[in-house]
């Protein structure tokens, strides 16, 4: 494995058209983990023989280990999914018709599954023929230009299309078609985007601090370790085979502030900022994740890594993942799992075994992130670093924007900011870089005073769902039009005096994080009078910041019409809500 070290440099303000330029950062792939030595103890040292090998360039499960493999690793070997876009299949499976793609095995699991490689979700349940695609999005910074080219792409599919913010901080466009692929993604390209590698056994979107860079009160400007990490991670956005095939999805976020705004305790891999010895650089959190059968916190891995020299412990932790995870029962192939076999000790030495230097050290006590501080909402105007200067947030409804809507947030960026616009993972858009006396004028803006207020309801303010059953086949109910109707029908009962973050998502797979919520709503069926109906199980007690902790389930299988006067009863007895008519009778 190749290290790399580089120095990063805080933004300044400089007096030039390019003042809030990102600079694009490059990386070299790793090259294969050494062979394995002794394993913990108790352990089978045979067990951590790496359980995949590189063969003409990719990753493949060695023949051995493919007894009791789940459909998923199957599909992988009896085709390699980067083909379709390192070797340009793509092209040619674009030009077949779909009644013709249905009739073979191979090509149906390419619109299945192998597609989701390049970022592409065939929404076959709801909408035969049609795709979301997931963009890599580093940091949740976007550009006008960029905003502009997917609003393009969307309009063109009428009803159909429509794009969401997601959980981690990046763009979800729908109603593609196959045919259009090729040309889309050399869309992409031209303004700087990606979809490759944003689905299924792959790394996701890294997230970061979605103020860094403007925020007066930052720890660390997350934008550039998140871009390094993400082109490392996609070989600059040709495909990285070495990190294509790993068990299942795996997430990473670097954190910036002291709001923790990046969920740490929810991701694979987290990078939480702390000094030693004089020297920045990031103590390490893994295993957190979420699936149907179980939620997991990460741990401590203790160990640190110097701020300018974060790739080769990304790599490495890939690789062990990668070499050792479990590739049977999909509900267990997630890395806390690999974790929870080796023992934590046991995972480490063998991370420590795949870095350069077979060195890491260990964590540092010096913690940089506040643990007492109070998360600052980003809503409405707020001050930059920069003198003169502000960013706005605004509330995008559950993410939810269409493609006028986008067109118009690109003018807004351009008109009143420089041209780019910072996506939330509670599926917000924050506009930054905006000169103070130009703050009047857009929040007079047509789109902030009609559809995206910067002073949303406090109840509208931590509202976050999941895409539903509206295009997602998993979904077991709709979701977003629902929260909406839900919470504003609760906003008429109740008056709240602090945000409750009340998150949805259709069904087990959790997109929604509804274990991070105030109040989670998961989707099931259920029964009313005799009849199958929507419901949902509904969470409580969900902690983000320093004090995180996962929600439980407070009540299960509540029908959707009853959900009302369940969140009501909620916020008065646990949130400190109160009734409106006892409200008014006071005044």
């Amino acid at each position: 494995m190749s290290s790399l070290s580089l120095k990063f440099l805080a933004p300044s303000l400089p007096n030039s058209s390019n003042r809030f330029k990102t600079t694009r950062l490059h990386a070299t792939p790793p090259q294969t983990a050494a062979p394995p030595a002794p394993g913990p103890a108790g352990l089978d040292v045979s067990r951590l023989e790496p359980r995949v090998e590189e063969k003409d360039g990719y990753f493949v499960l060695k023949e051995k280990f493919r007894q009791g493999i789940n459909p998923q690793e199957k599909v992988k070997i009896e085709q390699e999914p980067m083909k379709l876009f390192m070797e340009n299949g793509i092209e040619e499976l674009a030009k077949i018709p779909l009644e013709e793609i249905e009739k073979s095995k191979l090509t149906k699991d390419d619109i299945d599954v192998r597609l989701k490689w390049l970022g592409l979700f065939h929404r076959r349940k709801q909408q035969y023929g049609r795709f979301m695609m997931r963009l890599k999005l580093p940091n949740g910074v976007t550009t006008s230009a960029q905003t502009r080219y997917l609003a393009s792409v969307i309009r063109k599919y009428g009803k159909d299309g429509c794009a969401d913010v997601t959980t981690r901080q990046n763009w979800q466009i729908r109603g593609v078609v196959l045919p259009d692929v090729p040309e889309i993604l050399k869309g992409l390209e031209e303004v700087g985007l990606t979809s490759l590698q944003s689905g299924m056994d792959n790394v996701r979107n890294p997230v970061g601090n979605p103020l860094a860079g403007i925020d007066p009160h930052e720890i660390v400007d997350t934008r550039p370790y998140n871009n390094l990490l993400s082109q490392y991670i996609t070989a600059n956005s040709r495909g990285n085979p070495a990190f294509t095939n790993l068990p299942r999805k795996w997430n990473v976020c670097v954190i910036g502030s002291h709001d923790l705004y990046e969920h740490p305790h929810i991701n694979d891999l987290a990078y939480m900022p702390a000094t030693k010895n004089g020297r920045f650089g990031f103590n390490l959190l893994v295993g957190g994740f979420f699936s149907p059968k179980r939620c997991a916190e990460a741990i401590p891995l203790d160990a640190w890594v110097p701020g300018d020299d974060i790739l080769p412990v990304c790599g490495a932790i890939l690789e062990t993942f990668r070499d050792l995870g479990s590739r049977g029962n999909r509900q267990k192939t997630r890395m806390m799992w690999l974790i929870d076999e080796l023992g934590i000790e046991g995972f480490r030495e063998e991370v420590v075994k795949r870095m350069p230097q077979q060195q890491l050290e260990r964590a540092s006590s010096e913690d940089l992130v506040q643990s007492q501080w109070e998360r600052r909402d980003y809503f409405g105007v707020n001050p930059q670093k920069q003198d003169g200067y502000s960013f706005v947030g605004i509330h995008i409804p559950v993410g939810r924007v269409q493609a006028d809507d986008m067109d118009e947030l690109a003018r807004l960026a351009d008109t009143y900011g420089s041209g780019e616009l910072r996506l939330t993972v509670e599926q917000n858009i924050i506009i930054p870089n905006i000169e103070n006396s130009k703050l009047e004028s857009l929040l007079n803006e047509p789109l902030l005073k009609d559809r995206f207020s910067p002073e949303p309801p406090l109840l509208m303010k931590g509202l976050v769902a999941c895409t539903g059953n509206q295009f997602c086949g998993q979904a077991i109910i709709e979701t977003k039009a629902r929260a909406l109707k839900v919470t504003e029908e609760v906003q008429r009962l109740v008056s709240v005096t602090k945000p409750v973050r009340m998150h949805w998502t259709g069904c087990p797979n959790t997109c929604g994080q509804v274990q991070v919520a105030d109040i989670g709503f998961m989707g099931c069926m259920t029964r009313k009078e005799g009849k199958v109906v929507e419901g949902a199980d509904v969470f409580l007690g969900g902690r983000i910041g320093s004090d995180s902790h996962l929600g439980d389930v407070y009540k299960k299988a509540v029908p959707c019409e009853d959900l009302v006067p369940l969140v009501v009863d909620l916020l008065v007895e646990k949130f400190g809500a109160v009734p409106r008519e006892r409200e008014e009778s006071e005044d």
